[in-house]
């Protein structure tokens, strides 16, 4: 797994994202059975940055604490058989899977962290899982969506021993 991480913000960063990440990552893709090798750009910003991305992308005109931009349009969450007919979502030099991509504003996960009552780690490390399962085709439009995916966010932190 290649996880390219762009880190824009200026300030000081209290969580080995890199580690974190490909943790929190391999866990959740390991749980969903995903048979490739992939590819994952994460980006690490601001508060201003992350609210000019969501109201281009989603006209939503206020910072967030994560935005996925999945490459696959998996047609059922998980189910890699759109893959079989479908080479153009491999990167051609390595041949790993390009899932797509993640965007983490340092500023709200931290105070998130600080308004849940848990560490950064655990925040950060929750974001990640959360969209990784975007990139997935999972979503959480529906309370039956929200369930699954908060199930599935748990248990992956709950194994990796990452707790409030």
């Amino acid at each position: 797994m290649t996880i390219f991480i762009e880190n824009e913000y200026e300030g000081e960063i209290f969580v080995d994202c890199a580690s974190y990440a490909n943790l929190v990552a391999e866990k959740v893709l390991d749980m969903e059975g995903c048979p490739y090798e992939v590819q994952i750009n994460l980006v690490l910003t601001d508060n201003e940055e992350i609210q000019r991305v969501n109201q281009q992308f989603r006209d939503i005109n206020a910072p967030t604490d994560v935005l996925s931009f999945p490459m696959i349009p998996f047609p059922t969450p998980g189910d890699y058989k759109i893959l079989e007919e479908e080479d153009s979502y491999f990167d051609l030099d390595t041949g790993e899977l390009i899932l797509g991509d993640i965007m983490i504003s340092i500023p709200r996960m931290e105070t998130q962290a600080q308004e849940f009552g848990h560490s950064q780690v655990r925040e950060f490390s929750f974001l990640v899982a959360h969209s990784i399962l975007h990139l997935l085709g999972y979503d959480h439009m529906t309370p039956k969506e929200a369930a699954v995916m908060e199930a599935k966010q748990s248990q992956a932190l709950e194994e990796l021993q990452i707790r409030r």
